[in-house]
């Protein structure tokens, strides 16, 4: 089939577009990977800057990283198990919640859906002090219960999966009854494996947002031990002095797990973002 005129020009010009994109993406990147090979000195002076130097990079900042007397690790692996534990818990909360709004019909089902999507709309900054002042009530501060807990039932992500179940065969369901095989059966068997796709797109956003999540960690977690990597990388800049060598390279391997979690689910996150953006 032959291209017309026109769509070679959409074409080139998507290409261009989405060249333009990468760049200003990859830029921090960049920056980021070679600052982390530069002394604290160099980006106090210089800040952090695009100059590739071989006079002034070395790997003196990834051996103090692993042999320095520092708590980066510590922080790391909070951030990790906080990550994997609240990702799994959202995931398998909300697509239990999703497959009921999809699969059953209920007094007020269409409400309490409106009220998801109303709780979708509502910042979480306005959330934070009510929040607070109920883990304080309830003696949860300083823990990471106080973290995952609020965050486990997300609306976004029980809209994701609706929409994803939504454009499922009814008569998939129908058939597993017919079968005799009991509710829970249904939903484990059948309706979990289809949801791969879906569960691979939330799993990477929701493992963004959770291992960046800044804020609401540092009103709650007073005990340096439990801190978060974000929490932490931010003690190394203080009104005493900065850290700059653990800072950079801190922040460097900061990516990588997310850069990870994009590359193993990399092959169902398309399928799943398109499937769960339409219904039918």
């Amino acid at each position: 089939m032959s291209v017309t005129r026109k769509e070679r020009v959409v074409r080139i010009c998507l290409v261009v577009l989405f060249t333009i994109l990468c760049f200003f993406v990859l830029v921090p990147f960049y920056a980021v990977t070679i600052s982390a090979f530069k002394p604290g000195e160099e980006l106090i002076r210089y800040g952090l800057n695009l100059r590739f130097d071989l006079n002034v990079m070395s790997l003196d900042n990834f051996v103090y990283l692993f042999t320095g007397d520092h708590a980066y690790f510590t922080w790391f692996f909070n951030s990790l198990l906080l990550t994997v534990v609240q990702v799994v818990l959202t995931l398998l909360i909300s697509a239990t919640v999703a497959y009921g709004f999809s699969a059953y019909d209920f007094r007020g089902k269409n409400f309490l859906f409106i009220c998801v999507l109303l709780i979708m709309m509502v910042p979480f900054e306005i959330l934070l002090l009510p929040l607070y002042k109920l883990i304080f009530n309830i003696g949860l501060m300083n823990s990471y219960s106080a973290i995952v807990l609020p965050g486990i039932a997300s609306a976004a992500t029980i809209f994701f999966f609706r929409q994803y179940l939504s454009g499922l065969p009814k008569e998939l369901i129908a058939a597993g009854r017919v079968d005799g095989a009991t509710e829970y059966g249904i939903y484990v068997r059948l309706i979990l494996p289809i949801m791969k796709p879906s569960f691979a797109a939330m799993a990477i956003l929701n493992g963004m947002n959770s291992w960046n999540n800044f804020l609401w960690p540092f009103m709650v977690l007073s005990n340096e031990g439990k801190y978060t990597l974000p929490i932490g990388l931010k003690t190394l800049l203080t009104p005493y002095g900065n850290n700059y060598d653990l800072l950079i390279v801190g922040s460097f391997f900061s990516i990588l797990p997310i850069f990870l979690l994009f590359i193993a689910f990399q092959k169902y996150f398309i399928d799943g973002m398109t499937a769960g953006a339409v219904k039918g």
